[in-house]
């Protein structure tokens, strides 16, 4: 254990060496603009409601978020009363911001109703968006440039005689400058004449490149003459580079950045705050949250999945479960020895953590590794036994099961490897099972489970139903073993997935399928899996091994006391 503390440690004393070194070079605040509750809501299945979007003001306010664009107050009731309800909160880190449009056409910005309840909405910030391209000006709006450059300069001077701060989205920006350099320009300089307080450079079709962002940027400072700290960066994900345009925005002299938590939004989503913050702390060395609330990341990542129900991207950077995980042997092995042979940097840093993962790939490093992050003792294992377990996984791996997914089988299989008293341990045997499905005259489904076991010498023969054949199964198993093993009442089942297994001569219906079980108790939780041809006997298997790793982590715990 002493040489991966003493890796971590030079993990640790490297990334501080980096960081110096890139603090040394470049220096700078960067302000953190999050319009997760706004642009992150136009993606596919993400909807808030008030209360949702209430509680992410928090999480983004703890985090140290400077501005959170709150909504729209004048497209829709709800974000109205969004608004007239966060206006109640005090924030510590964070000012709230209200989005919407520059002036209609035929309006003077006074009579607006658009840009008067902006003027109303008891925010300090407000956010504006108007036409920065003359195709869009033209085709779309179809009215005149220069009627457009009037509705930009009347719109913000009406904002800012209210008493506001204004922020200027600059739609199109980029694709404006390709098409009318002069004119997109001229749209910019418009609104920082009228009081803008920062013109914010949008790539709204999301296609730009980083080259294209560094060409326009050094354009406007070089021949325009623009002063860069007063523009923003606002970019799409359609090329994949909003992250990478944002960056070289910011090593542009750009120190406004906009984005959302996990990359939410239209189409392929926004620039992601998730890997542009990590970036810009840990890579090229400004200040955007701080270090200490950058621990943070990974728990904030997951609340707003959470909240706004979607899965978390597994392999997301920086606060993806996988961002960190060893699979190969070889990686694994090295990353005992040294964490930075394949870590770009010390996963806590950004509040995640170092996973080994055990598959037909894995050697016998992680397995080790995989060990000590289950708080198991692999020292008892001998070097022969070792290389039995690990033929057994890769076995295993061959028939269809995922270790790497079940943590909680793992366990079983590697406690029968490592003691003799657990390889010698049978808590209870299977003679038989039985399910019924019955569809009965009142349109329901009736699911009944009969089974035999034998635990300590006797036959106990259950019968239980359930909401389902698999529930109806366990209730049955759960019968049969409560009296021998009262423990087994703290114990209950929390998720349950199938998934069906690629095979060489099975398809379709008679595919091999795999079944995840998560069980819990009042201490943690524990993921078994099972694979069979039948649904059914995938279920028992995981579900047998929810049971054996529940008395197992008894009979240890006993052990020790």
């Amino acid at each position: 254990m002493m040489h991966l503390i003493s890796a971590n440690n030079k993990f640790k004393n490297m990334n501080s060496d980096k960081n110096k070194n890139s603090n040394s070079a470049k220096t700078g605040f960067v302000e953190v603009y999050d319009t997760t509750l706004r642009d992150g809501t136009q993606g596919e299945g993400f909807s808030l409601s008030i209360d949702d979007k209430l509680m992410i003001t928090d999480i983004l306010d703890e985090l140290g978020i400077n501005f959170i664009e709150g909504g729209f107050p004048a497209s829709n009731p709800k974000d109205k009363k969004f608004f007239d309800a966060a206006s109640k909160k005090t924030l510590k880190n964070s000012k709230l911001t209200a989005f919407g449009s520059t002036r209609k056409k035929n309006n003077k910005a006074k009579e607006d109703a658009g840009l008067i309840v902006l003027g109303e909405t008891d925010t300090e910030y407000i956010t504006i968006f108007g036409k920065s391209w003359d195709m869009h000006t033209e085709n779309v709006l179809k009215i005149s440039l220069n009627e457009n450059l009037d509705i930009i300069s009347d719109s913000v001077e009406f904002l800012k005689s209210s008493g506001k701060k204004v922020f200027f989205d600059a739609e199109h920006f980029f694709d404006g400058f390709k098409g009318n350099e002069d004119y997109a320009v001229k749209t910019i300089n418009t609104a920082l004449s009228a009081g803008a307080d920062k013109v914010i450079l949008c790539d709204t079709n999301g296609g730009c490149l980083p080259d294209d962002i560094h060409k326009a940027l050094n354009k406007l400072k070089i021949a325009h003459k623009i002063d860069i700290k007063r523009l923003g960066i606002h970019t799409h994900n359609d090329t994949d580079c909003a992250v990478a345009n944002t960056i070289a925005a910011v090593l542009d002299g750009v120190r406004h950045v906009q984005g959302t938590i996990n990359g939410y939004g239209e189409r392929t989503g926004n620039a992601n705050l998730s890997s542009i913050i990590p970036n810009l702390e840990l890579k090229a060395g400004f200040k955007t949250i701080g270090m200490g609330k950058l621990k943070n990341l990974l728990k904030v990542s997951r609340l707003i999945d959470e909240i706004s129900n979607n899965t978390p991207v597994k392999n997301m950077p920086y606060v993806g479960e996988s961002a960190f995980a060893h699979k190969a042997g070889l990686h694994a092995n090295a990353v005992l020895k040294n964490p930075s042979s394949y870590e770009h940097i010390d996963p806590s840093l950004v509040g995640n953590g170092r996973r080994f993962l055990i598959s037909d790939l894995s050697g016998k490093s992680n397995i080790e590794a995989k060990a000590k992050e289950l708080g198991l003792d692999i020292g008892v294992i001998s070097e022969a036994r070792e290389a039995e377990l690990l033929d057994k996984i890769k076995e295993l791996e061959s028939l269809g099961f995922n270790f790497e997914s079940a943590d909680g089988s793992f366990k079983i299989l590697l406690n029968k490897y490592s003691s003799e008293d657990f390889k010698n341990k049978e808590y209870f045997k299977l003679i038989a099972f039985r399910v019924n499905i019955e569809k009965t005259s009142a349109q329901n489904i009736f699911s009944e489970a009969v089974v035999m076991i034998e635990v300590k010498g006797k036959t106990e023969h259950t019968v239980a139903v359930g909401n389902g054949p698999v529930n109806a199964l366990d209730n049955a198993l759960r019968k049969a073993l409560v009296k021998f093993y009262p423990v087994l009442d703290e114990m209950k089942l929390t998720d349950f997935k199938v998934r069906v297994i690629n095979s060489k001569t099975k398809s379709g219906t008679a595919s091999y399928v795999r079944v995840l079980i998560e069980s819990s108790d009042k201490e943690e939780k524990w993921t078994t899996m099972g694979v069979s041809e039948n649904i059914i006997e995938a279920s028992y298997i995981a579900l047998a091994d929810g049971i054996i790793y529940k008395l197992d982590k008894e009979q240890s715990a006993g052990e020790q006391a």
